[in-house]
Parts: C-alpha cells; sequence; structure tokens
C-alpha cells in the first residue's frame, strides 16, 4: 500500500528509537516479548497477577456445551471439536497474560530472542519441555508443527505459514523462524503456534484423521474418556511437565473437566438448575435478573459472579453474505439495518440492559471516534477516499429507533433506500429488484441457539413489512459448519470476539485473500483495499500511537460497510456456578473467558 506522508513521516521518526528499544531490551534471550514496550513482568515473576499462586488443587468441575462433536482434534478444518481443547490439552512456545496486551511470556520456550526489525525470531525449548506421554517437546517438533498446521491445519494457521521464509534448528534447543515480510506482529504470532508431537502424526492423515486419534499434547489436561457427540472427559496429567512454571502456578486447579453436550440452551440450563453442571456463562442481562431465582441460588448453593474487563465490544450479529447479488448494495445492507428494530429487540429480549455493540471495537481504546475521522485517521484513509463509502469519513452511527413495534421512522428510511437502488413494492406487497425477482433470502441458524431464533423471529416480521420474505433455517452443529466454511448461506448468525492486540488475524477476518478461501473467517466475503491497506498499517506500526490510528482507520470502514446488523454488547461477563468454585479478586482486563473460567479457579469446600 502506499501510506500517506503523515505515516511515512511518523515511521521515519518513530523507527529509530522503536529499533533502540528491540536491540537494547532483546539484545539477547528475554523471558517475555511485548509489540510496543517491555513485558510488565520481570524475568522473576511468581505468577501471573490474575493466578492465586497457592490456589489448593483437586475436585472436578463440569461444563455444558451446546450441540455435539464429531473430531477430538481442534486444529482440523474438518469437523467440529469441542472448542475448550485447544486450550488444555496444547501448548505454545510462549503464553500470553491477559492483563497485557501483546505481550507473552515463556512456556514451552524458556526464552525468546528477535532481531531489532523482528526480521526473524529464534526461541529456546525449556529442557523439562514434555508430551504427556512423557516424550520430549524437540526442535523437529516444533518444525514439523509450523509445517503440518500451514499446510494442512485450519485455514487460520495458513497466513502466518506463507509469511515463514525460514524455519531452521540453530542449536539442540533452538529454533530459528525468519520472515519474509515487514510485519511487527509475526513474531509474537510464532510463539502462539500450537506444538504436536511429530512421531504421532508423521505419515498420517492430519485432515482426515479418525475421531479416535486424539492428538497428543503437553497441556497440563489430556482426554481420559469420550462418548462421541455426548461427553468428553479431561483428566489433569500428574506428571505435567509444567506445573512449577511461573506462568502455570495458580493455574488449571482442577484434577477433571468434564464436557457434557446438550441439545440447546434451554436444555443445558435446566440440567444446571438441576446440579448437573457446575457453572454457566449467561450473555443476557435480563435472563440473568429474572431467571436465576431457582431453589440452588435462594439457598446459596449457586453463586452469581459477574466479571468486568476492558476489551472491545468484538462484533455479533447477522452477517450479509456479499458474494449474494442481492446482498452487495450498501443501500440495501443499510435498510436491512434500519428495518432490525433494535430498541424494540433489545428491550423485549434483555430488558434493555445491554447497550448496542456500535462498532467493531467499540468499548475500547480502539474504537473509531464519533463524527469525521481526525487526521491520523483521514490520511491513512486518504488514498481510498473515492471508494469509501458515505460515512466512513464523515462519521456513521447505527439507525435508532423509537422503541416502539412499528419502527416507522426507520422502515420508511429502509422504503427510501431500496427505491434508490432500484427496488420497488409489485400490487402483491413483494419487494422486487431491477431484474423483477423477489427480495427473499434464507437466515442459517444453528438449532442449539435459543436467542438468535428469537431475534430472528422478530427480524422477520419487522422485514415481512417491507415485502421482504426472510426464511429461518436451523440446522445441527456439524451441517452448520460446513456450511458456514463453505460460505453456503445468505446471511448467518456472527460472533467475532477482538482483542485489545489486534494483528495478522484481522487479514482471516475481513482480508480480501481470505474471502475465497474456504473455511476462513470472512464470512461477509468482502474485498477491499482500504480493509488490506489499514491491516497493513497496524501490522507494521512503529508505535501505538500510529497503531491506534490504523485500528480506529479499519474500524471505520468496517462499519460503515454495513456487513452485519449488530447486537447488544457483552460490557461484563456474568457466571452463575457453584459455590464451591472460588477465584481471584483480581481479575484481568481481558475478563471472562478460557484463560479465566476454569482456568484460574479452585475448588473450596469451605
Amino acid at each position: 500500500m502506499r501510506l500517506s506522508y503523515w505515516v511515512k513521516s511518523a515511521k521515519q521518526a518513530a523507527i529509530f528509537c522503536a529499533g533502540l528499544w528491540v536491540s537494547g531490551a532483546l539484545a539477547g534471550p528475554s523471558h517475555g516479548i511485548s509489540m510496543y514496550g517491555r513485558p510488565a513482568l520481570p524475568p522473576d515473576f511468581v505468577s501471573l497477577p490474575y493466578a492465586n499462586p497457592d490456589a489448593p488443587k483437586g475436585g472436578a468441575i463440569r461444563l455444558g456445551n451446546t450441540g455435539g462433536f464429531d473430531s477430538l482434534n481442534p486444529f482440523s478444518h474438518k469437523g467440529t471439536a469441542p472448542w475448550q481443547l485447544a486450550f488444555f490439552t496444547h501448548e505454545t512456545l510462549l503464553g500470553r497474560s491477559w492483563d497485557e496486551p501483546f505481550t507473552l511470556y515463556g512456556l514451552l520456550a524458556e526464552s525468546v530472542e528477535t532481531a531489532p526489525d523482528r526480521s526473524w525470531v529464534e526461541f529456546t525449548l525449556n529442557p523439562a519441555a514434555r508430551f504427556s506421554d512423557g516424550s520430549p517437546v524437540t526442535v523437529e517438533d516444533v518444525i514439523f508443527s509450523f509445517e503440518v498446521l500451514g499446510t494442512q491445519g485450519h485455514p487460520k494457521y495458513r497466513n502466518l505459514w506463507g509469511q515463514i521464509s525460514r524455519i531452521a534448528q540453530t542449536a539442540p534447543r533452538r529454533v530459528r523462524i525468519s520472515f519474509s515480510n515487514d510485519n511487527q506482529e509475526l513474531a509474537l504470532l510464532a510463539g502462539l503456534r500450537p506444538i504436536l508431537s511429530k512421531a504421532q502424526w508423521q505419515g498420517q492423515d492430519f485432515t482426515n484423521a479418525p475421531l479416535a486419534d486424539i492428538p497428543l499434547g503437553s497441556g497440563p489436561y489430556q482426554i481420559s474418556t469420550y462418548e462421541a457427540g455426548r461427553r468428553v472427559v479431561l483428566t489433569r496429567n500428574p506428571a505435567y511437565w509444567g506445573r512449577d512454571l511461573p506462568f502455570r502456578r495458580g493455574t488449571h486447579n482442577m484434577d477433571q473437566i468434564v464436557l457434557d453436550f446438550y441439545g440447546d440452551s434451554s436444555v443445558l440450563f435446566e440440567a444446571f438448575k438441576a446440579g448437573e453442571i457446575s457453572a454457566v456463562r449467561e450473555f443476557n442481562a435480563q435472563t440473568w435478573a429474572s431467571q436465576y431465582d431457582f431453589p440452588a441460588v435462594r439457598s446459596g448453593q449457586i453463586v452469581k459472579s459477574e466479571i468486568p474487563h476492558q476489551k472491545p465490544s468484538g462484533m455479533t450479529g447477522f452477517v450479509m453474505n456479499t458474494r449474494r447479488a442481492m446482498f452487495q448494495d450498501w443501500r440495501v445492507r443499510e435498510a436491512l439495518i434500519s428495518a432490525f428494530n433494535f430498541e424494540y429487540i433489545n428491550d423485549t429480549l434483555t430488558g434493555g440492559e445491554q447497550p448496542r455493540i456500535t462498532s467493531y471495537f467499540s468499548n475500547s481504546v480502539l474504537a473509531m471516534q464519533p463524527g469525521p475521522a481526525p487526521a491520523p485517521v483521514a490520511n491513512l484513509l486518504a488514498p481510498f477516499r473515492d471508494a469509501l463509502l458515505p460515512g466512513t469519513l464523515e462519521g456513521y452511527a447505527l439507525p435508532q429507533s423509537d422503541g416502539s413495534l412499528r419502527n416507522r421512522k426507520n422502515i420508511r428510511r429502509a422504503m427510501t433506500l431500496l427505491a434508490e437502488a432500484g427496488f420497488a413494492a409489485d400490487a402483491a406487497g413483494t419487494m422486487r429488484g431491477p431484474d423483477g425477482a423477489a427480495l427473499a433470502f434464507t437466515l442459517l441458524l444453528t438449532k442449539g441457539n435459543s436467542e438468535n431464533k428469537a431475534i430472528a423471529d422478530l427480524y422477520q416480521q419487522a422485514l415481512a413489512r417491507l415485502g421482504i420474505d426472510m426464511q429461518i433455517e436451523t440446522t445441527d452443529d456439524a451441517q452448520y459448519t460446513a456450511r458456514v466454511n463453505s460460505f453456503d448461506f445468505d446471511m448467518t448468525a456472527f460472533r467475532r470476539s477482538l482483542s485489545l492486540s489486534p494483528g495478522n488475524e484481522q487479514r482471516f477476518y475481513w482480508g480480501a485473500q481470505a474471502a475465497d478461501q474456504a473455511g476462513s473467517r470472512n464470512l461477509m466475503g468482502v474485498k477491499d483495499p482500504a480493509i488490506d491497506a489499514m491491516i497493513d498499517a497496524m501490522l507494521t506500526a512503529p508505535d501505538q500511537e500510529t497503531f491506534t490510528a490504523a485500528t480506529r482507520a479499519l474500524d471505520r470502514v468496517l462499519t460503515a460497510g454495513r456487513f452485519v446488523i449488530p447486537f447488544w454488547q457483552y460490557t461484563t461477563g456474568r457466571i452463575a456456578h457453584d459455590k464451591r468454585l472460588r477465584f481471584p479478586a483480581r481479575t484481568p482486563i481481558y475478563g471472562d473467558g478460557p484463560n479465566f473460567m476454569p482456568e484460574v479457579w479452585w475448588i473450596q469446600d469451605n
């Protein structure tokens, strides 16, 4: 991309200082690495700040998932595996601190070293690192893992592999990875690749492995038993190699994690009320206020805990597949957003307690600011000015209704936008396009998500008033995953969690190359040079200020692109749990997640 004069000047002014910091802080091997500045924790830190190093070990926690599973390999793009597996059975060279954006600490690698310009990174493996079968984690395993994941694994791993020019052993426990692109984040991303056992997979079909071929990991837990589609039991490895690492102290305290699978969220909730599940996460404020008054809560056997966080809202809503002709005109997409009566739906389903998502990075310092783009953001977007959609530079805000069922103002606005796009209602009231075809599409949902279905039902009624026929199709998890991976849908439910350290994964989410890559997360099918350029600017930013401006610019292009009909934010984590489950008083800035519950929780009987 061609950066504006402002960005070039900023980069030239900052690169010298940035180079001094990298060469000074990482002139030799270090215990951690950060994108900007230094890791907050010193080399001799005792534990992560949100973990209790004295937490007792023991007991079991039983958690519930909806749907089912037909794979136990979370790194393949085929099949549906329990999402928790990647967090508990396998490890990476470095581990993320959920209290620091863009900062990693040694895990399988005892140290990390980078070039001053981050053109290469070198890891020194911990000599104690072992897979769960007791075999050592070697440099050969690392090199094999990068190659097999980059060529046969889930598509999300392939972008990094394509930017590696060389990976080689430099000493008995050292591996150096060199990069072909100027990308400050690649050194960190390399530290976050799962490490597999070469001995297990060499000569085997990694992509089409049967359910019984469970990937061997080095993590604290291993799969001890499973019932296909119904239950997975994870047991803490008593010989886990990393139990005394500072990074691991106070974590993975339960002896056993049981994952039970239920047909839908309603059945799961009834199981929780009956004491068959230890904890549930609740995402609906009204449900939290009104439906958690059952006997176990009143008696104190179940505790309701709220976990604050500072992470971006991400995007939750219904995404439009612009590979379909009906969604290629931004005015049609804006009309469909206008017809979505958020205020009424929010009041009906959450009691109006949860604020709406206003952009992809809302609720964080990375979010686009209201009104016209400030100079640093506008300068980044200037080369694409003529192609940007209305509102990108001037400021874009979602339409608001008066909260009534009729939503008259926004329905009229939708009609006007559709007319501008060449649509008109026929004598029977059916909305038809310039080619005479009816404006009709199908919303694809999973069977187990009752909240999405309730939202869809209300939305369907609103669209009918415009003469638009939206059919709702529900399917099981396996079919849903297969269809979404092949982009076989018109509109579907969408959830993209975003962090305070966005980076290369943004290409996988909405980069042009990912739009045609089966299994990518670019569900909207967007191909926009401005989006690709803003991601490039993020990845090459020499300092936090430039990075923030690039992220805010990306946020503007995505939001004004009108690809998703946004729902509400989850500004607070809500967990109802057995009273014996405890967690530290100090919570990470990222709040709840698999690296919080159950990772740093423990069981205490008194």
